[in-house]
């Protein structure tokens, strides 16, 4: 079962863009959306740090400008990097918080999505622990699927893609090993949220 914190007595669901169920590790690295824009889209993430290792805290403090760039060799090449999200699901299913929902986090980069580019504008970012291809932990699925309901409640969100299919040819995550079926039936969306090559992958398998 996923690991989510218990509400507090008469507390709201959203507060100030901050989600009840998850816990709060604020980042740095965010600014502010653009004067009238419209959140519709929720980008779906793989993190892990080192490659393939997890539960370190290595993405937490990375997200939070606390990481030691010396204590891996791999972290060498991602050193001062600035980044955030606004989730993260841990391989437990634990849900944390990093940027406010009304807030831009830096988790796109250079990105497009339906002719629109700097998706970080309009978008919310997920991030899984995993390796990009790799498979995912069913509470991970669970988690998301409750973060994602309450996301759909909450802003007008009318597409959900991958980090993948908003830059292609420099991003794969989260890659062949989502079950973007299974995420799709968990939230009763239809196709017309998610991106066409899901679909056409679907329909060949």
């Amino acid at each position: 079962m996923p690991l989510l914190l218990e509400p507090q007595v008469n507390a709201p669901l959203w507060r100030d863009g901050w989600y009840q169920f998850s816990g709060r590790l604020p980042s740095p690295n965010f600014g502010l959306r653009p004067p009238g824009t419209q959140i519709d889209l929720l980008v779906i993430h793989a993190i892990s740090l080192p490659p393939g290792q997890y539960g370190g805290g290595e993405v937490q403090q990375l997200f939070t400008n606390q990481l030691d760039w010396d204590a891996h060799p791999y972290f060498q090449s991602i050193r001062g990097m600035a980044v955030s999200s606004h989730f993260y699901i841990s391989r437990r299913g634990e849900l944390q918080q990093f940027v406010g929902c009304n807030d831009r986090a830096w988790h796109a980069g250079v990105s497009r999505h339906l002719g629109r580019s700097n998706c970080n504008d309009y978008s919310i970012g997920i991030e899984l622990e995993g390796a990009e291809g790799g498979m995912f932990e069913d509470c991970q699925y669970e988690s998301l699927g409750s973060l994602c309901a309450a996301l759909l409640q909450k802003y007008p969100i009318a597409h959900i893609a991958g980090h993948e299919h908003i830059a292609p040819g420099r991003k794969t995550d989260p890659g062949e090993g989502f079950d973007w079926p299974l995420f799709q039936k968990s939230l009763g969306l239809a196709d017309r949220y998610f991106p066409e090559s899901v679909h056409s992958a679907q329909d060949i398998s």
